[in-house]
């Protein structure tokens, strides 16, 4: 248990920073995109441990898949309680960008933030092993240099795999979007543990670029160009059909509805035609 409670320190920790950074900042909404500098850090750099869990701790510190995944799930739903509307998420950034309600600028900002977050969480984290506090800390820096590819079949069964899963993700948040957070936050949590459990043998179902990169382009196996066609293109092109399927077009791009007709709301006075052929 003493890897277990190394572990929770290292969670609290990266969980205080984020709130702190949200605290500090949550009165200047002009520097939104540092909120999601520091949400993408926590979600990295706390999924960079559960995935240590995961590949060590299940045989060298006794910890099962339950605990992996019920762990999994308390940081998907405590980032989504901390960080609230800032995602640290690339594809949620330029979506909202596609439904023109965020400009140009804060866009490139915010996306800028989450893949800097990820470059310093996936170096805190490597630290941290460093440390060495437990024997499945030991073990994991000693596996640092040769990590363990989340992309496990080939790059168009990759792609095809984070394509329908960022199809459902961003499916089923913009049908959250006016929702409480009471509702929101539990169901997407419950939704994102679902699909990298059961994307496991794939590629994890990460549907996030900034924690695809922190996670996994630097692991051997796969070219920088190779992960990026997986886990930057097909996240965006899932979320671009999920929009698409949602609104019936893109407003960034053209305003007409391609999907739906649109049925007109006001309809002329009844009377009229009744008064015309009086006269």
């Amino acid at each position: 248990m003493s890897g277990l409670n190394a572990s929770l320190g290292y969670f609290v920790a990266v969980v205080i920073f984020a709130a702190s950074v949200r605290t500090l900042l949550k009165k200047w909404p002009r520097l939104s995109f540092i909120l999601e500098f520091a949400s993408s850090f926590m979600l990295v750099a706390c999924w960079l441990e559960v995935q240590t869990i995961v590949e060590v701790g299940e045989w060298a510190g006794g910890l099962g898949p339950d605990v992996t995944v019920t762990m999994l799930f308390v940081l998907l739903l405590t980032h989504g309680v901390i960080c609230g509307s800032m995602s640290g998420n690339p594809s949620v950034a330029i979506r909202e960008f596609l439904q023109l309600e965020v400009s140009t600028v804060p866009t490139l900002l915010a996306v800028a933030s989450q893949f800097l977050g990820a470059y310093l969480a996936l170096h805190v984290a490597v630290y941290y092993w460093s440390l060495e506090l437990t024997d499945m800390h030991m073990i994991k820096n000693l596996m640092a240099r040769e990590c363990s590819t989340s992309l496990l079949v080939s790059l168009l069964q990759g792609f095809f795999t984070e394509c329908v899963c960022a199809l459902i993700f961003h499916l089923i948040q913009l049908n959250l979007r006016r929702r409480s957070a009471l509702i929101r936050v539990p169901v997407i949590a419950v939704l994102l543990t679902f699909l990298s459990y059961t994307a496991r043998g794939f590629t994890s179902a990460y549907i996030n670029p900034s924690l695809a990169y922190g996670l996994t382009f630097y692991c051997p196996g796969f070219t920088f160009a190779e992960y990026a066609l997986v886990y930057w293109l097909g996240s965006l092109t899932g979320m671009t059909l999920a929009l698409l399927l949602f609104m019936g077009h893109i407003p960034r791009l053209f305003a007409k509805n391609l999907l739906y007709f649109q049925k007109t709301r006001f309809k002329g006075p009844r009377g009229d035609k009744g008064e015309k052929k009086k006269m």
